[in-house]
């Protein structure tokens, strides 16, 4: 990318976030919601027809139209729609804008019955609730389209260091590495216990103790510190605070409570006191489960029939490669770390796995999650299979028997188990799946740490959206062949 088309980008992205353009927006689109209203009722005549005594012109809905608009902006800035608050929800959004066309729609009915003006149509007014809160709606998903799609390419992007390896820090940094389209880039953390300040987490740095934090901000260019350490150091952060802003950086503090996942907290009252009932949330108990297993069975066998000639071709072509099995089964570690066999496509010679460990030293690969480019084991149409992820395709059986999902972590092999520190073992809480946050993020360049993080995001923030979501996402990875070896 030219300077010229990123400087045009961020200049995009400015005007999408600067604090008049859209109470202007919106006051455009409300007023066009007035004229095609009255194009759907007296023209269209939609679900109920104009007699010719009723039919009216344009001009008498104008002073309506003049009332209605600053009240649905009103409306809107009281609630907080044109504050920027990154990850909040569409849904949030879209509730905000109908219960604010809502609000002023009424207020004009409540004034037709005060004033009995000659010319209204309250059906027309209804239409107008719809289409704003449509058209609105609408502008809100393309301005997180189009900021999604600039931050991918770093434009609007903040430098993050995050204080902080504990709980609290470990689940600010997966929100950030599993959500980039939120704009936040972790540089790295610093944290006074030399066993974790001192040690990198994939790609983010460990950059050691909490004094180094005025030097870091200038050296790594921070623009944004968040503090995730405990209240107990309050006075600490406060002198954190200061040295934060003092060196140029922004100040975010993240309380201790939300090192517990919002869904485990539940506000209840006595007598005007908030209190907080903090309940487990294991979101593949009960219910989800059951779920979750029912859209994986259903998937697969709708797919089945079309799956069934793939098997047979891929099947064929290995074996007119040469001898040896068509499925090869390898040892791997499951939910609750129950071991199974992993089924897929041969791509390897005969006794490859002899030469494993030889080759994952040579190449100085991360042995709990080795990923060797150009293999020398891989077979040529091995290699075909591997770039598509076609090679997988039999780890739909492991999910017809219970033993993997469409979507979770990659299940591991047991000897990459024993390498892993404690915090590791909490990627094998679910059913391991075929594809997942770390497929979509980069699969096999994501380095382990990272995907720790983001299969451990996926565990503690799992929906059927976000499952429809890695799904739909995971087709143009594979289609490409990025990441894949």
């Amino acid at each position: 990318m030219t300077p010229e088309q990123r400087r045009q980008q961020s200049q995009v992205l400015f005007l999408l976030e600067h604090r008049w353009f859209f109470p202007l927006l919106d006051a455009v689109l409300a007023f066009a919601a007035f004229g095609l209203s009255y194009i759907g009722r007296y023209e269209l005549q939609i679900l109920r027809p104009v007699s010719e005594f009723n039919f009216a012109p344009f001009s008498p809905y104008l002073p309506y139209a003049a009332v209605f608009i600053p009240l649905l902006l009103i409306n809107y800035r009281s609630a907080g729609l044109y504050k920027s608050v990154r990850g909040r929800a569409w849904l949030e959004e879209i509730y905000i804008i109908a219960n604010g066309a809502a609000s002023a729609s009424v207020v004009l009915m409540a004034l037709s019955f005060v004033f009995q003006p000659l010319v209204f149509s309250r059906l027309m007014l209804v239409y107008v609730g719809i289409v704003t809160t449509a058209s609105l709606s609408l502008t809100r998903l393309i301005r997180r389209f189009i900021e999604a799609r600039l931050r991918s390419q770093g434009i609007g992007v903040e430098r993050v260091l995050v204080i902080g390896a504990g709980e609290v820090g470990m689940a600010v940094l997966r929100s950030m590495i599993a959500r980039p389209e939120l704009g936040y880039h972790p540089v790295g953390y610093l944290d006074d216990n030399p066993e974790r300040g001192m040690v990198d987490l994939g790609r983010v740095k460990g950059l050691g103790a909490l004094d180094n934090l005025e030097e870091v901000i200038r050296t790594e260019q921070v623009d944004l510190v968040m503090l995730t350490l405990s209240w107990d150091n309050r006075e600490r952060i406060m002198t954190l605070m200061r040295l934060s802003r003092s060196a140029g950086a922004q100040v975010r503090v993240v309380p201790d409570a939300f090192q517990l996942n919002l869904r485990q907290v539940q506000v209840e009252n006595l007598d005007g006191i908030p209190l907080l009932r903090i309940d487990g949330h294991t979101p593949f108990r009960g219910t989800n489960r059951l779920i979750k297993r029912a859209l994986d069975v259903g998937v697969v066998l709708a797919a089945l029939p079309f799956l069934l000639v793939i098997f047979a071709l891929i099947a064929l072509a290995i074996r007119l490669q040469g001898g040896g099995p068509v499925i090869y089964q390898q040892r791997r570690v499951g939910e609750n770390g129950r071991e199974f066999y992993l089924l897929k496509f041969r791509t390897m010679i005969d006794n490859a796995d002899k030469m494993h460990k030889e080759l994952v030293e040579a190449a100085g690969e991360d042995p709990r999650h080795p990923k060797l480019k150009n293999d020398p084991r891989v077979t040529k149409i091995g290699r075909f299979l591997r770039t598509t992820s076609l090679d997988e395709l039999p780890n739909l059986l492991n999910v017809l028997r219970g033993q993997m999902s469409l979507v979770g972590p990659r299940p591991p092999t047991p000897d990459e188990v024993e390498l892993y520190e404690p915090w590791h073992l909490q990627r094998l809480q679910i059913l391991p799946g075929i594809t997942g946050l770390w497929q979509i993020s980069g699969r096999s360049d994501i380095p382990f740490e990272e995907m720790c993080l983001l299969d451990i995001y996926y565990i503690e923030n799992w929906s059927v959206k976000m499952d429809a979501q890695i799904l739909l996402m995971t087709i143009p990875r594979v289609l490409l062949g990025s990441g894949a070896y």
